[in-house]
């Protein structure tokens, strides 16, 4: 049987539309979250509002200020340097035991996202984009049973999405980021393992010198 998606609820769908903002920089760092302006532009009540700015706070998407409500938080380049290593060191575990793992059918999903994740990219829609980059890692890591990775790297999801819409900004990673994943299901599907670390590796090297000139 198919299965049935939960309706989102208003606070859900409302915390979903902020942390979008965010993430894509249509709020930028130091913006001020102005409850009244929220409020409107979501159609949600002030109480809404709060509860999902105090769920941002928890994701370090946005900062409080003494005396001055909460603005858009800003990413150190020192916090940067230390996702971007994380990233690394989890994700090319998981993709090397996905490569050892990986069914016909794992694969094809996998090629299935990368080509819903190239569309939407080449559409300009990023926040789509993002969502299915996340379900393209899941699987990976999933896969590849780091189940206690995957769990890490959920915690920091809020904060790599925002460094994934900023450096899809950058001029022709749009098509170069698709191309790197490509490359690493192609490379698990052949069961070279060393090949899709390689390019998993230099993929988020990439990305880390983009986010570092953009910041």
């Amino acid at each position: 049987m198919q299965k049935v998606e939960r309706p989102k609820t208003l606070k859900e769908s409302a915390l979903e539309s902020l942390r979008n903002a965010i993430t894509s920089n249509l709020l930028k760092p130091g913006d001020r979250l102005v409850e009244r302006t929220l409020c409107e532009s979501m159609g949600v009540s002030r109480t809404v509002v709060r509860e999902c700015i105090r769920h941002l706070e928890s994701e370090r998407l946005v900062v409080g200020i003494p005396n001055s409500g909460f603005i858009v938080a800003s990413i150190s380049d020192a916090e940067v340097k230390e996702i971007y290593d994380i990233r690394t060191l989890l994700e090319c575990s998981a993709v090397r035991e996905c490569s050892q793992k990986a069914t016909p059918e794992v694969i094809q999903q996998l090629y299935e996202l990368h080509d819903e994740i190239a569309t939407h990219l080449l559409n300009d829609d990023v926040s789509t984009a993002l969502k299915i980059t996340k379900d393209y890692y899941e699987i990976i890591f999933k896969t590849a049973e780091k189940h206690v990775s995957w769990d890490l790297v959920e915690q920091l999801n809020s904060r790599i999405s925002r460094l994934r819409a900023l450096t899809l900004s950058s001029t022709g990673r749009k098509t170069s980021g698709p191309k790197d994943l490509y490359g690493i299901i192609k490379a698990m599907e052949e069961k070279d393992s060393e090949k899709a670390v390689e390019i998993c590796a230099r993929h988020l090297k990439e990305a880390y010198e983009i986010a570092m000139q953009t910041d």
